[in-house]
């Protein structure tokens, strides 16, 4: 049985440096805890390090992220993708100013009560906030659960016996140190591919490596082919060099975010796409297409400009924004690829 200790013997010796942990000996700040776990969700330390010290420089505490208003949240989220996380984000602030005063709960349960916690960031609150008895299980701590145990049913039917697994590794105290660690060992040791086994303070006991198929696990289902989507993105230019901009529905994909006009995002490209512009104008293709992938598919922009004069005014539900405004929209990765072809 892998011994708890000698796991955490190793992370006292090669904790990682990140700008949301607390120095050793000293308890995590809930709010840091909430902030960076969310933004890491699917997203990468390097990607996540500037819009984290971004956010905390803006609004330094929950009630100050509860009481900001969603666009200029959604504004300082773009460009890390994900956008509901930002949208929960904020909806969970406010609800910890509303219904705690300002300050996160300790328990799991309570935790799980707010809008946008789900079991792994309750568990990775309570364990490495409060110190509670918690299992933050996360792609890294699957990853080492799996090869340790050599657990044989593959992602995601195994979730449930990985979580199962997981709690019976926990110490008896140091929760929250613990939690980190497993989460340092998957991220520096226990890698997806050529793990550093002979580094690995569970060498000894990890079933995989002593079959010799530490990189077979964990198994998983083959995922299904990503399709493509079709549109075409009107990219409308006023003499000014104002660009025509609209809001996206509060529901759905990249919900309440800033967008350039475009037809409707479909498997078959638009037969007609002028009669979605969203204007009169000469409108003329650019040989140029905006490619970007979603987790759930891919999707190809053709984008067709227009200039118009100066004074146009907007269509109902559309606004004119200059480029010295483009920072304070919320627009999305794809967005900003469109906009690149102003010129």
């Amino acid at each position: 049985m892998p011994d708890p200790a000698a796991l955490l013997a190793w992370y006292d010796r090669h904790r990682r440096r990140l700008p949301w942990r607390a120095p050793p000996g000293k308890r995590a700040d809930p709010y840091a805890v909430f902030l960076s776990e969310i933004m890491l969700q699917q997203t990468t330390v390097v990607a996540v390090a500037p819009y984290y010290a971004a956010f905390l420089a803006r609004w330094p505490n929950v009630e100050a992220l509860a009481s900001a208003p969603l666009e200029e949240v959604l504004s300082a989220w773009a460009g890390l993708g994900y956008y509901a996380r930002a949208r929960n984000l904020h909806a969970c602030a406010r609800a910890v100013a509303e219904r705690h005063g300002g300050h996160f709960p300790q328990d799991e349960a309570a935790l799980l009560a707010l809008p946008g916690i789900g079991p792994y960031t309750a568990a990775a609150i309570a364990s490495i906030a409060f110190d509670q008895r918690a299992a933050p299980v996360d792609g890294n701590w699957e990853r080492v659960v799996a090869r340790l145990f050599a657990v044989e049913e593959p992602l995601p039917k195994s979730k449930p016996q990985l979580r199962a697994l997981a709690a019976t590794l926990l110490p008896e105290a140091r929760f929250g140190d613990f939690a980190q660690a497993m989460m340092d060992l998957g991220a520096t040791i226990c890698t997806p591919r050529k793990p550093a086994c002979a580094l690995c303070p569970w060498q000894e006991p990890c079933a995989a490596r002593a079959a010799g198929a530490q990189e077979l696990y964990p198994r998983k289902t083959a995922k299904a082919g990503r399709p493509t989507r079709r549109g075409v993105a009107f990219l409308a230019v006023r003499a000014d060099g104002a660009v025509l901009v609209r809001s996206r529905p509060m529901k759905g994909l990249l919900a309440g975010m800033s967008e350039v006009p475009s037809t409707p995002w479909e498997t078959a490209a638009p037969r007609d796409p002028a009669a979605h512009a969203p204007l009169k104008a000469d409108w003329r293709a650019l040989n140029a297409t905006v490619d970007h992938v979603f987790s759930h598919f891919a999707l190809e922009l053709a984008v067709w400009r227009a200039r118009l004069p100066r004074g146009t005014p907007a269509p109902d539900g559309h606004r004119w924004v200059p480029p010295a405004g483009f920072d304070a929209e919320a627009f999305p990765s794809v967005m900003r690829k469109v906009l690149a072809h102003i010129d």
